[in-house]
């Protein structure tokens, strides 16, 4: 059992600090947020993920999970301290580094002599140079372990991962952080610093092109009378392609995403690469937001303008609660632009949204339909598959579904009257 320090609390902290506990660390949770604390504390996590609240309490009933106040004491007891601190998106698209640097500025003076510090959260490459010079200690190490959780799944994924990456020029060090993870069974990739944080990028950045592929493939698919779900099929079988991130929609986002792709890009930049693929994988995936406002423009009769339209969904994807980098989000910024009256549910949100307040938010589904000129479908929330559309069709103005991620039955809403737009189907 090994002495472990988690600064930062959010997704990725949490979710690595619960997962720890759990093979047998002792961990402790550090955080600069005393309410968040004191609810961690008590076992009530503050995000929708499966199964986290269970890991979190299991830890903490077994006394191997804390939560403290402050990074710099708990820091000076770990013998390994996970970095797990935001790296936000500036302007240029590149990392905000200045979240790691404060951490590392926090706890190197309380580090004990050996520790290993380990970049948890996505970095830009060179940033275990960054972290160094910010601990300003020469007898501890700074070791690259990115995380590959993907938000409603991130128990399942830390207990079954596809690989662990650990980057470190000490093979020492290296050897002593895959040893946190002996318990697991997955593929141990030990290499250099910068090819760790790579790995990471590069990873995103692939899924986020298949995503952008897929959903330019449905755009032909509606050019020339094929059905996506068949073409998708055909490829999925092929070992070479797999069935993972072949579901059109209306673009890609979340918290990672987004930011690495454009990252990704800025990183490019400045080794002298200019990165051509990956922008237009990026710009694809813009057009696919106007893509589904055009389909909800034609579903209403032709023009949003004073138009009310319902909006099934607003978190980036189903099972979580997060909407940042939405592209449900994004669409209905574009729907209200184009002057739309926009009536929303979702199942995580019950307040009105910071930045769109002229969004009203509904207690559920049928109420967002209520006189509406076209509904559209943006996350795949399994609670909007077995929905009474009968009663959605005396609610609204106009019988017009536009179901920007393919869940709901064309047939079936087609026999109930509605006239329906997919995605890359007829």
């Amino acid at each position: 059992m090994s002495a472990v320090t988690v600064v930062g609390t959010g997704y990725v902290g949490l979710a690595t600090g619960a997962y720890l506990a759990h093979l047998g660390h002792r961990v402790t949770c550090a955080d600069v947020i005393p309410a968040k604390i004191e609810a961690l504390s008590g076992g009530r996590i503050p995000i929708v993920e499966d199964g986290l609240e269970a890991l979190v309490r299991e830890g903490l009933t077994n006394g191997r999970l804390s939560f403290v106040l402050g990074a710099a004491g708990a820091a000076a007891q770990g013998e390994f301290v996970f970095l797990c601190v935001p790296t936000p998106q500036r302007p240029d698209g590149s990392a905000d580094m200045s979240y790691i640097v404060a951490a590392a500025e926090e706890i190197g003076p309380a580090l004990q002599a050996e520790a290993v510090v380990i970049n948890k959260a996505t970095v830009p490459v060179g940033s275990t140079r960054v972290v160094e010079q910010a601990l300003g200690r020469a007898d501890v190490f700074v070791v690259s372990n990115p995380e590959f959780m993907r938000e409603g799944s991130a128990v399942h994924d830390c207990l079954h991962p596809d690989r662990i990456v650990i980057g470190s020029d000490d093979q020492a060090a290296a050897m002593r952080v895959a040893s946190l993870f002996g318990k697991v069974q997955a593929p141990m990739v030990i290499t250099d610093p910068a090819s760790a944080e790579t790995i990471k990028y590069a990873s995103n950045a692939f899924l986020a092109t298949k995503v952008s592929f897929v959903n330019a493939v449905a755009n032909l698919c509606e050019a020339v009378g094929a059905d996506i779900r068949e073409v998708a099929l055909g490829m999925g079988y092929d070992k070479r392609i797999g069935f993972e991130f072949l579901k059109p929609g209306p673009g890609w986002g979340g918290s990672c995403f987004p930011k690495d792709t454009r990252a990704l890009v800025h990183i490019g930049e400045q080794a002298g690469y200019d990165f051509g693929l990956l922008r237009g994988v990026i710009a694809v995936n813009e057009e696919q937001h106007d893509r589904v406002v055009a389909k909800v423009a034609t579903a209403a009769g032709g023009s949003l303008d004073g138009v009310r339209v319902a909006a099934w969904g607003l978190t980036f994807k189903a099972r979580t609660d997060d909407r940042r980098g939405s592209p449900a989000i994004e669409v209905i910024r574009r729907l209200l632009a184009s002057g739309a009256h926009v009536r929303a549910h979702d199942p995580t949100v019950t307040a009105t949204l910071e930045g769109l307040a002229q969004v009203e938010i509904c207690a559920d589904p049928y109420a967002a339909c209520q006189g509406a000129a076209a509904l559209v479908v943006l996350t795949e929330w399994d609670d909007y598959r077995w929905i009474d559309f009968s009663k959605v069709a005396d609610l609204m103005e106009r019988r017009s579904i536009v179901d920007a991620r393919n869940l709901l039955d064309a047939s079936a809403l087609r026999r109930g009257g509605f006239a329906y737009w997919g995605m890359g189907r007829p």
